[in-house]
């Protein structure tokens, strides 16, 4: 599944995108300098899965993936076509979720397009013009009168995450948590905020440079120097902004998989991400949690304790479930 990195020009979009997926992007300091967007697939950190390995000692581990989509800086008007905002709007349409990146650090050197630095304002932006694009396509369908208004998908309703980037401490960020909070949104505990969306915040240039130009650093050093790249939990909330959970695979020992499914997946949708044939051909799926599988210390320890269980097709995935699909 698909997240979009959207906002305005110059907020760090291309930077986020460029420290979470090792890629070479263009980044300057004028607008509109990407035009195309950019995909990159990024594991998920992942505490159970490092466990497992470290169990079971597989051949292969594949982490779980999520793709992030650098998508061109949208601005005012963008739904009437401004700053080719039209191409960029398009864009959106073809992601599953929307990490919504607000500037919240004054920098003489970087022009911000509305001139002043104002994350609550800027967040009025994004979405009054994904609201207005899809009040633009309600219309278009109403004339045509061709399909019903609750299949046609809108951006607006697409789950979302906001990016405050950062400097030095949270500069204007408190307007931003209220302005999220009357969206119809309750502030909860942390930076969680209910109702699919989530507030991260992050020092991009710091999180660039830990993650790109000082890569050759080990953890220690980092901790010794009070570094920490805020990346990882980014990954980690854009994942549950997509509505995924985790479940395992430990294929005879020799591959262990993280893999991704839609929250409320049926044991027969969660084979077939594995493998067609699992959905195909599914008789039934043996099923341990991860905190049973670790005090077990192996699937076979777990299978002499009783703990492994039989589930049929209908059984819904939970998240840390270890699963051995049997076709």
């Amino acid at each position: 599944m698909k997240i979009g990195i959207v906002g305005l020009p110059n907020v760090g979009k291309s930077t986020l995108f460029k420290a979470l997926t090792k890629q070479q992007v263009n980044i300057s300091n004028y607008p509109f300098c990407t035009i195309d967007p950019n995909i990159g697939a990024v594991a998920v950190p992942d505490e159970r899965l490092d466990a497992i390995k470290e169990m079971i000692k597989p051949e292969k581990v594949l982490p779980a993936i999520v793709e992030f989509v650098d998508i061109a800086g949208l601005a005012k008007g963008a739904h009437e076509g401004q700053g080719l905002g039209n191409r960029f709007l398009s864009h959106i349409f073809n992601v599953d979720a929307i990490a919504v990146v607000l500037r919240c650090f004054k920098d003489e050197e970087i022009i911000h397009v509305e001139k002043t630095i104002d994350p609550s304002r800027d967040f009025e932006i994004i979405k009054n013009e994904l609201i207005k694009k899809d009040e633009e396509i309600l219309s278009r369908t109403e004339e045509k009168n061709d399909k019903d208004e609750a299949e046609i998908p809108l951006l607006s309703d697409k789950p979302m995450l906001c990016v405050c980037n950062i400097k030095s401490g949270a500069e204007n960020i408190d307007p931003v948590r209220d302005r999220l909070s009357k969206d119809s949104r309750r502030v909860s505990e942390g930076n969680s905020i209910s109702n699919g969306v989530e507030l991260s915040l992050c020092d991009l240039k710091i999180d660039f440079k830990l993650e790109l130009e000082e890569s050759e650093m080990n953890e220690e050093d980092l901790k010794e120097l009070g570094l920490k790249s805020s990346l990882g939990e980014l990954v980690r909330l854009a994942y549950k902004t997509l509505g995924l959970i985790t479940f395992y695979t430990i294929k005879g020992g020799k591959e262990t998989r993280a893999v991704p499914v839609k929250t409320g997946s049926t044991a027969l949708q969660a084979g077939g991400k594995v493998h067609s044939d699992f959905e195909k051909n599914f008789i039934r799926a043996e099923v341990i949690n991860f905190k049973k599988f670790k005090e077990a210390g192996s699937w076979q320890k777990a299978r002499e304790h009783g703990w492994l269980r039989t589930e049929g097709k209908d059984y819904i995935v939970c998240d840390g479930d270890i699963i051995e699909f049997k076709i």
